[in-house]
């Protein structure tokens, strides 16, 4: 019988995929996919690994909740050098798991990829064990208290963490999703009290016709 062993399981996926790929298209979106691939695979450390991608997702193990804090560093640290590349969101969570023929199954890796899916665009957040090592690296640690995750029985303790250090300096144009830095943005338009900020002019005039539409909207 499979023995299981204690890794640190990682989701990150494309915020926006769906708004991104009706603003630019579908190769582009494709091409995006692929590059995000390629990007995870060379930020792994010598005992993580990229397990799968599924969509615009990928799925990676670390040995330890450190090594997949600083997995996601570098991973951010690699997006923030891609011109026009859309927020990651992202969920890690340390427990036992089976690995059987290169996947890994059991009741950490669908808690990590619960924890994922709760986390809004341009945010990582972790399950207790991980939040502790946080504070360990130095890495800004903010307790958002129990909560209720699909599928999962009882409420769990989540934790904002900032692993990623250029994380507050970009900006995510509100139609196509795409994380960009004001200085390289192609325009901004003020739409109430708020600055929005766009990665071409394309995008900026489908704001303009119904900025009400892209407003808060919700991001796939």
């Amino acid at each position: 019988m499979p023995m299981s062993t204690p890794r640190t399981f990682v989701f990150v996926d494309l915020a926006g995929y769906t708004a991104l790929t009706e603003a630019h298209g579908d190769e582009q979106a494709a091409d995006l996919v692929a590059r995000f691939t390629a990007l995870s695979r060379a930020a792994l450390g010598p005992e993580d690994r990229l397990v799968k991608c599924i969509g615009d997702a990928v799925m990676l193990t670390a040995p330890t909740p450190s090594a997949g804090l600083e997995l996601v560093g570098r991973l951010c640290s690699a997006i923030d050098e891609e011109p026009g590349f859309p927020a990651v969101r992202v969920g890690l969570h340390h427990g036992p798991a089976i690995e059987r023929d290169g996947d890994w199954f059991g009741a950490a890796v669908n808690l990590a990829a619960r924890v994922a899916a709760e986390a809004r665009s341009g945010e990582v957040l972790v399950t207790a064990t991980v939040a502790a090592a946080a504070r360990g690296l130095g890495v800004s640690v903010e307790p958002l208290g129990k909560v209720r995750l699909r599928h999962v029985s009882e409420p769990v303790d989540l934790y904002y963490v900032e692993p990623c250090p250029r994380a507050n300096e970009r900006v995510v144009d509100p139609v196509c999703r795409m994380a960009i830095t004001r200085a390289g943005a192609a325009g901004r338009l003020k739409h109430g009290d708020h600055d929005h900020w766009f990665c071409s002019l394309e995008c900026a005039g489908a704001f303009s016709a119904d900025p009400d539409r892209w407003v808060d909207a919700d991001v796939d």
